[in-house]
């Protein structure tokens, strides 16, 4: 099913379409939001459930974790470095809050390699957000939290750099799961339209 962008916003009160790239450099890539499309096939393969945590790292306008709550039920964090998107964010929260009732959505203003992931954090989402330098540092925080809190993280990669993929294939705590295939989503034939996921051992397994 193709959801209409515009539309989606609309209905949810908030404004994150089109690409923006006023706060983009080397380390970080521009605003770009992922697609409703996506989202809504991502929410259908039931791999995030209500009783879960997620972090969208570099949650720009807010789209992912406002979405995912609405339609899953499940708690969103949204960590977001650049101080325009951030205020946008909440501000789109704060539109969104005043016809829907959730209390599961937050944001966060900082530097993602400088997030610690709370305990209660077990989904997290990427949309090339960041150049691998700063993702390995996201993820030594994300191992840190699972080796002092050892539990099923999952990883949610959406049209994932190869650089990525060949650094998470290295770890011997992340493993590959499966993906999710968007290419019929869009007109254009990308074999990155996908969502690859990775996750960690959860507490059974690790004590085995």
């Amino acid at each position: 099913m193709h959801f209409d962008d515009f539309l989606s916003d609309a209905k949810l009160h908030i404004k994150t379409t089109g690409r923006e790239d006023s706060c983009s450099n080397a380390m970080v890539f521009p605003y770009e939001p992922t697609s409703y499309s996506v989202l809504e096939r991502l929410a259908q393969e039931g791999w995030i459930s209500k009783e879960d945590h997620l972090i969208d790292y570099g949650s720009g306008l807010g789209r992912v974790p406002i979405y995912l709550a609405d339609r899953i039920g499940c708690r969103t964090t949204g960590v977001e470095m650049a101080v325009k998107y951030h205020e946008q964010a909440l501000l789109n929260l704060e539109a969104y809050l005043g016809e829907h009732e959730n209390h599961l959505i937050g944001f966060c203003n900082k530097k993602a390699q400088e997030y610690i992931l709370p305990d209660t954090a077990n989904r997290l989402f990427f949309f090339n957000p960041f150049h691998l330098k700063t993702f390995k540092l996201v993820m030594r925080n994300v191992l840190d939290s699972y080796r002092k809190n050892p539990r099923n993280i999952r990883m949610f990669f959406y049209y994932p750099q190869d650089a990525y993929i060949s650094y998470l294939s290295g770890l011997s705590e992340v493993m590959f799961l499966d993906e999710i295939d968007c290419r019929d989503l869009f007109e254009e034939e990308d074999n990155r339209n996908r969502i690859m996921i990775f996750e960690t051992p959860g507490e059974d397994e690790c004590s085995e």
